[in-house]
């Protein structure tokens, strides 16, 4: 089931997004269909993500054989309490990266 989350934008507004209820115990006072707020604006959730994207680069750039192409593909999952997750299958977190040499390593 999911509920939906107002998320502020840094710039003015507001962004709802639906997301999974957090199972446990809520307040009494939460009735239901009732609006909740996010604890982080929505650019703060999102930075979360590109600064994760922005690091795992960094190390590919990093390397002595740079890559000529780097391709990062994570899903993001929103939460109200904790901003942007990096969204998870099964047990385990999902992060692909494809890295492509046009050329031939240096030796």
């Amino acid at each position: 089931m999911s509920e939906v989350v107002e998320f502020a934008l840094d710039g003015g507004g507001t962004v709802l997004v639906a997301v999974d209820e957090t199972p446990g115990i809520a307040p009494a006072s939460v009735a239901d269909n009732v609006l909740r707020r996010a604890g982080v604006s929505f650019n703060k959730a999102i930075g979360q993500a590109r600064d994760a994207a922005s690091a795992a680069l960094t190390e590919f750039r990093s390397m002595v054989d740079r890559p000529d192409e780097v391709e990062i593909s994570f899903g993001i999952q929103l939460t109200a309490d904790a901003g942007a997750l990096i969204a998870r299958t099964g047990v385990q977190g999902q992060l692909q990266v494809t890295v492509r040499w046009h050329r031939e390593p240096s030796a």
